[in-house]
């Protein structure tokens, strides 16, 4: 039976996808996860899943930096973005960081439905053919996308707390490891994005906001 996965931290919807899943694929099995985290668990523990339904906002994601890290982690992963962003240019930059579809959550079920089995076929899906068309990334936000894909799944962990501006204590105590691990990783995951502080790390994240203009607070260079 093939393994589907689902990351929305909404229950109601989180519910409409999985109804729409098992409409689309009935012999499916679903597995979901209501933040980054756990979806970071869900795809180590079934690496060959056949799809990927991912929230834009939830616990844990930035913007488009679990999807980048997730296609670069896990390529062979199709991924479709669902977000309550109706903007042809948020869904073309879904597209452009690698999903396979963009479901508005406005979207009839029959319209999910559709979108699941097209990606399962192999096939890209929009809501509306005006949605379509070429998008390029920003040269800093393909940049971004790049370094990001390079993460292991615990430094991804690691990168977006930095950005949600929290201290290597809060981080250490938040996964369960030691101060000097965090240190570590924090180590690794600079050199990895070519930065040299924390701020920078989360300047990097912010390239993957979807609202650009919303820049997020910055986090203190301290421990």
């Amino acid at each position: 039976m093939p393994d589907i996965l689902i990351a929305d931290d909404h229950p109601l919807f989180r519910d409409a996808l999985q109804r729409a899943v098992l409409a689309a694929l009935p012999q499916a099995r679903v597995h979901s996860a209501d933040n980054v985290d756990a979806l970071l668990g869900l795809v180590e523990q079934f690496p060959d899943a056949e799809l990927l339904l991912l929230d834009l906002h939830m616990p844990g994601a930035r913007g488009y930096s679990a999807l980048a890290h997730i296609r670069g982690q896990y390529p062979g992963l199709p991924t479709i973005v669902v977000s309550g962003h109706e903007e042809a240019q948020v869904a073309r930059r879904a597209l452009a960081h690698g999903a396979s579809a963009y479901i508005p959550k406005s979207a009839a079920s029959a319209d999910i439905v559709a979108a699941i089995r097209a990606v399962l076929d192999g096939d890209v899906w929009l809501p509306h053919p005006q949605l379509g068309g070429a998008s390029e990334l920003k040269p800093d936000e393909a940049a971004a996308a790049a370094q990001i894909a390079t993460l292991t799944p615990q430094q991804f962990r690691v990168m977006t707390m930095i950005a949600e501006g929290l201290l290597n204590k809060q981080i250490a105590y938040d996964l369960g490891v030691s101060e000097a691990t965090v240190k570590a990783h924090m180590t690794a995951i600079m050199r990895k994005l070519g930065v040299n502080n924390r701020t920078q790390v989360a300047l990097i994240a912010s390239q993957l906001a979807v609202d650009q203009e919303a820049m997020p607070m910055l986090p203190a260079d301290g421990d």
